[in-house]
């Protein structure tokens, strides 16, 4: 496994496991012993997952060292300001029976955010969470909260896919030193990603799948992609990218795939939300 470093000095694993939609807590629990298995180190769950309790649950049975592994919670939007964040992290550590967490993020840019951030500072100065970050923040939201706040948060969780590839938007978090990490970098197969020619092609030049290349992609773009399966098989196939590099060309082949919009929705829509509201409601 190969590691970057955080802006504050944390080492991460390059590559991690999501665990969004898993919600059934035995085949949760047994989906993330099969990921630490395949040599996945970086656990991503959130509070809006349902599924802290099984992610802890695993964790408690693997023999390897806690100080291995790397695992991510995020805040929901009904637990923003400062003293329901503070409650729910501390909640969120008691769910998976932890000493500390590696990263905590806020989930989405909105309500009391600004709160939210302070309360995870301190936790962060406690010592109960080693790396504080963010997650859907767009430039402008990504910057003012650096610009206002005294620690810079070290990761910005963004949907990053060949289809939606955020090349500005990691130059401004480059500038900060904020580091990307990818959710949904398949796109969930989303218009005809597992079957697009060009990215096959350049997977049948390496002996690569579809998803090996995309996942090499983001690794050589500096992007920490979170890919998320059920199928151990899957697991140990997603693992499997580093023993092939891919060249400029092939790199640029990808960036032509550019469709610079989102295959889900975009944060900065009124709609959006007013949807993502609706749910807390």
């Amino acid at each position: 496994m190969d590691y970057i470093t955080l802006n504050n000095g944390i080492k991460m694993p390059c590559v991690g496991f999501g665990v969004f939609q898993i919600q059934d807590k035995e085949e949760c629990v047994k989906v993330v012993l099969d990921a630490i298995e395949s040599g996945y180190r970086l656990i991503d769950t959130a509070q809006s997952y349902g599924n802290e309790e099984a992610v802890g649950e695993a964790i408690q049975k693997v023999s390897i060292p806690r100080e291995e592994l790397f695992i991510t919670t995020k805040v929901w939007i009904t637990n923003g300001g400062y003293e329901k964040a503070k409650v729910s992290i501390l909640e969120s550590l008691n769910k998976m029976k932890l000493d500390y967490l590696d990263l905590v993020l806020i989930h989405q840019p909105l309500n009391d955010y600004y709160g939210t951030y302070r309360a995870m500072i301190d936790l962060y100065k406690e010592g109960k969470i080693k790396a504080i970050g963010v997650s859907n923040f767009y430039p402008d939201r990504l910057v003012d909260l650096t610009l206002f706040n005294e620690i810079v948060p070290a990761i910005n969780q963004i949907e990053v896919n060949p289809f939606h590839q955020q090349i500005e938007a990691q130059k401004i978090n480059e500038k900060y030193h904020v580091q990307l990490q990818a959710w949904a970098p398949f796109a969930e197969g989303r218009n005809g990603m597992f079957t697009n020619p060009c990215l096959k092609e350049i997977g049948d030049k390496y002996g690569k799948s579809v998803g090996q290349v995309i996942l090499r992609w983001l690794v050589q773009r500096g992007i920490v992609p979170l890919a998320k399966t059920v199928h151990k098989e899957r697991m140990l196939e997603n693992m499997n990218i580093f023993d092939f590099k891919l060249t400029q060309e092939d790199m640029d082949l990808i960036t032509s795939m550019d469709k610079k919009e989102s295959s889900f929705f975009n944060h900065q829509e009124a709609s959006s939300v007013e949807r993502l509201a609706s749910l807390v409601r």
